[in-house]
């Protein structure tokens, strides 16, 4: 039982960790790509600021994962 147990917090910790680098590298270049928009016209600061944080909602849902696969939820 205590191998289930640790390998549900392994399949946690992937979850969790690989939705968080993928949502950082996304980020890093939307807000590269973002910021140089803004440069050039800054009526475009609020479409920019909700383009970066779209990609947030997969570490949410990897969240969610690591949630349910630790059996919290």
């Amino acid at each position: 039982m205590a191998e289930a147990t640790g390998l549900a917090m392994v399949g946690a910790g992937v979850a969790i960790g690989l939705s968080a680098l993928a949502t950082g590298y996304a980020q890093g270049k939307i807000g590269a790509a973002g910021v140089g928009a803004i440069a050039e016209d800054e009526s475009l600061f609020g479409q920019a600021l909700i383009m970066t944080v779209i990609p947030e909602t997969a570490v949410i849902f990897g969240l969610v994962v690591a949630l349910i696969a630790a059996g919290f939820i």
